[in-house]
């Protein structure tokens, strides 16, 4: 058996030494906080130890000390990558999940609409201050809805159940699980974007305070608790899995040595926080907040309140200059006009103008802000999506593509599923849609300060939102073939689908690359 020379032995070893007397060494590395860690790995830039060296020699303090001259002080904010942070966010509204999970740099888990009841999870209710109307409306409104998607669940569970008679060898607990899950998938569409759900995330400590500066600044006081909650959770004693057990380890112990438990309790049960320093200073964004209200307000003087015009499920835009890519993209996200059509009054409005628009996206930009999202320009693939807010979050996922999202908005209409229809319940469910789409509106133009983004609660999954979606030849197969799996969600199966056949129309000598499921094939609803 050969020696295993340590990192040790290898710096000692004079330049000549053959390839053939050394070994590189590689481990894991497992307990360290996750700033003491990152300092560790940053100091193979700024010095010669080993990481075991380094991990021997470093405290808190060190490393507290370390991250506010380089990371803060230096700017070197590569540092902060290295530091990867577990968190989970329990009893948030999925409007608040969906702002949450909108970061490119982002790993994570949310409850799943479709294998969860989620009538049991309970609602967010946004403070109507002093407006009992406005209040009383909005409670009607989600209960409404909760009670239809109690109603088609059911429903649809039985219809689902009457076409798909149980195989022989399928257990019964099997079969009603894969129905109920189908059904599912169908009363989602019901449910209010106030619907609480939980989530986990796993994201380095520079995305982390990126994350939180964003969540701080946005316009609705649920996210921006939510950004204040997630910083206190990184600077605060983070939750340990092991404490029970380890505090009955130190009990024992103590019955033989009070000394000794002493210590160990010291060493095993101290307090760990994970991001102490490098999130502290992550407050509400300045240029974030005045850029999204210049544009705003650009969005509306140029469309002077122009219809919406109709727009195709999935539209592959044509290719544009970078300056008009640019200035729609900026506005886009502030109006819900589809590409084409905010393009077209762009292109019309004159060079000097859009000019104008491009500007306003850097006008408050600092020495520390990144660019912002609408300026990651020059994709060949861009896809303006309108589809029901239960798929988009499904495809909200692809975090490989660049997102720009619309507000949520009753505007567009809502999906109706086929299986509603088929299993005669479509005038409720309609009904119910109509009644929420009247509370919405209602509830926006109630007067309060934040009354447009408090009434965007009631709106069902069903409504549709516009997302665009930039990015390269292998995301969009990638795309196009995982969501078109016979497994998948009809929502979103018909959009990957409809993506195959827009670059398939413009670029035929491409379709043969993809591998989709024709989504025209009937399903087998007992595979999952």
């Amino acid at each position: 058996m050969s020696e295993v020379i340590s990192t040790d032995a290898i710096s000692s070893h004079p330049a000549s030494t053959p390839a053939s007397e050394t070994s590189v060494e590689v481990f894991a590395v497992y307990g360290v906080e996750p700033e003491i860690q990152a300092y560790a790995m940053a100091k193979y830039s700024r010095s010669s130890l080993s990481m075991k060296e380094s991990l021997k020699e470093i405290t808190q303090q060190k490393a507290e000390k370390f991250l506010n001259t380089f990371y803060f002080q230096y700017g070197h904010r590569s540092i902060a990558d290295l530091a990867h942070i577990a968190l989970a966010i329990e009893r948030l509204s999925i409007l608040a999940a969906i702002v949450v999970a909108d970061e490119q740099r982002w790993d994570g888990q949310e409850r799943s609409t479709r294998y969860q009841d989620f009538r049991k999870s309970g609602y967010y209710t946004p403070s109507f201050e002093n407006d009992a109307p406005s209040r009383t409306l909005y409670r009607e409104t989600i209960e409404s809805l909760f009670t239809a998607y109690d109603k088609v669940s059911q429903r649809t569970f039985e219809y689902l159940a009457s076409i798909t008679p149980r195989p022989s060898e399928m257990k019964p607990e099997a079969y009603e699980r894969t129905l109920r899950a189908r059904a599912f998938d169908i009363s989602r569409y019901l449910l209010p974007l106030a619907t609480n759900t939980s989530l986990g995330e796993i994201v380095n400590a520079r995305t982390l305070e990126t994350q939180v500066a964003h969540l701080l600044s946005q316009p609705h006081k649920e996210v921006r608790d939510l950004g204040a909650l997630l910083k206190q959770a990184a600077i605060s004693p983070a939750y340990n899995a092991n404490e029970e057990s380890l505090r009955a380890l130190v009990a024992e112990i103590r019955a033989v040595s009070p000394e000794i438990a002493d210590r160990a309790e010291r060493e095993l049960l101290r307090e760990v926080r994970v991001a102490p320093t490098l999130v502290k200073y992550a407050d509400p964004n300045r240029y974030e907040i005045e850029t999204r209200r210049e544009l705003q307000q650009a969005a509306a003087e140029l469309m002077r309140d122009a219809g919406i015009e109709p727009a195709p499920l999935v539209d592959l835009v044509d290719n544009d200059s970078i300056e008009i890519e640019l200035a729609t993209t900026l506005l886009y996200g502030h109006c819900h006009y589809s590409y084409r059509q905010l393009r077209k009054t762009i292109e019309a409005s004159g060079d000097a103008r859009r000019r104008e628009i491009i500007d306003l996206g850097l006008r408050h930009r600092g020495s520390h802000d990144e660019m912002p999202r609408p300026f990651s320009a020059g994709q060949q693939f861009r896809f303006d999506i309108l589809m029901d807010i239960g798929g988009f979050r499904d495809m909200h996922r692809h975090r490989r593509c660049v997102q720009i999202m619309q507000d949520f908005s009753t505007a567009h209409g809502f999906d109706t599923p086929p299986e509603v229809e088929a299993a005669g319940i479509r005038p409720d469910y309609e009904a119910a849609m109509k009644r929420a789409q009247t509370a919405v509106q209602k509830l926006s133009v109630a007067g309060s300060e934040e009354a447009a983004q408090n009434a965007q609660y009631a709106i069902p999954l069903a409504f549709r939102k516009r997302t665009l979606f930039k990015m390269d030849f292998a995301e969009g197969v990638y795309i196009s073939e995982l969501r078109t799996t016979p497994a998948g969600h009809t929502s979103y199966r018909n959009v990957a689908y409809a993506m195959y056949e827009a670059v398939a129309a413009k670029y035929p000598a491409l379709a043969k690359y993809f591998r989709v499921h024709d989504v025209r094939e009937p399903v087998d609803l007992l595979k999952r």
